[in-house]
C-alpha cells in the first residue's frame, strides 16, 4: 500500500510534509527524533520542529507509528505497528522479532497469571544483550 493510501486510509489529508516524514521513516525503520528532525530539514530546509512532532503526533494517534523506548533513554519511531518485540544490542541497535508463536504463548501465559477475565491488549517485549566476555 503507498503512503498516500496509508494517510486516507486512516482520514489523514496527504501533504508533502507529511509523506515526506512517513517515507523517512519507512527507510529507517527505527528512527529517534533527532535522526528524523536532521533528514527532513536535509531534504526540505523550510519545514519546522513543531511540524514535524505534529506530524509524528499524529501517525502514532493514528496507529501509522509506534513508538519504543530505548535504554538509552530515547523514543524511537517504529514503522512496524503490528504486534511485535525488540532486541537491544549491545552497539544499541533496534531489531524487530516478528514472531506469532511467541506472542501468542506470551498472551497466553500472562492470562494464566492474571486471569481470563482480563483481556491483554498488546505484548511488546524488549530484549537487551550485552558483549559475551571471553
Amino acid at each position: 500500500m503507498s503512503t498516500t493510501d496509508k494517510m486516507r486510509n486512516v482520514g489523514l489529508k496527504v501533504t508533502p510534509q507529511r509523506k515526506q516524514v512517513y517515507e523517512i521513516i519507512e527507510k529507517l525503520a527505527h528512527a529517534s527524533i533527532e535522526e528524523i528532525i536532521i533528514k527532513a530539514q536535509h531534504e526540505n530546509p523550510e519545514i519546522t520542529v513543531s511540524t514535524i512532532y505534529r506530524i509524528l503526533n499524529s501517525f502514532c494517534d493514528n496507529n501509522l507509528l509506534g513508538k519504543v523506548n530505548h535504554p538509552n533513554g530515547r523514543t524511537y519511531y517504529d514503522i512496524n505497528t503490528h504486534e511485535h518485540h525488540h532486541i537491544v544490542t549491545s552497539n544499541q541497535e533496534l531489531i524487530d522479532i516478528d514472531d506469532p508463536e511467541l506472542t501468542q504463548l506470551i498472551r497466553q501465559r500472562v492470562l494464566e497469571k492474571i486471569g481470563v477475565k482480563e483481556q491483554v491488549d498488546k505484548i511488546s517485549i524488549q530484549i537487551m544483550t550485552s558483549m559475551r566476555q571471553e
